[in-house]
């Protein structure tokens, strides 16, 4: 199995952090922005296979870096999965129009968010909780 690349951005560098350790410690390579400008310079050079992201954000939201994804040839097509502060919901039309695979709050268990990214790039169906 080739080693999968995901990108990984949040402005809170400890979740960026524990996220890229679980993952690497699952064979992922993990690259790492701290907000969505710089992620979506990396999207562009690195084209990772998933980019997991968080909503809220300085620079540029979480929604705004998916919207200048999905707007980029290059990076149209990567799968999103989005976190989320508990408080603060996407709403389904928006995650559709968006093509965010799934939208996790926080605070989330490592081994959550990695069962997602397996079943976003492996195509399983995603179980809703």
């Amino acid at each position: 199995m080739a080693n999968k690349k995901v990108l990984v951005v949040d402005d809170e560098i400890h979740i960026v952090h524990v996220v890229a350790i679980k993952l690497r410690n699952n064979g992922y390579v993990v690259i790492t922005a701290e907000n969505g400008a710089q992620a979506m310079e990396l999207a562009c050079q690195e084209k990772p296979d998933i980019i997991i992201t968080d909503l809220q954000m300085p620079v540029m939201t979480g929604l705004e870096l998916v919207e200048k994804l999905r707007q980029n040839e290059v990076t149209k097509s990567i799968p999103v999965v989005m976190l989320t502060a508990r408080s603060f919901a996407i709403e389904d039309e928006q995650k559709q129009s968006l093509q965010i695979s799934e939208c996790l709050s926080k605070p989330f268990s490592p081994k959550e968010l990695l069962r997602i990214i397996d079943d976003v790039l492996y195509q399983k169906p995603v179980h809703s909780s």
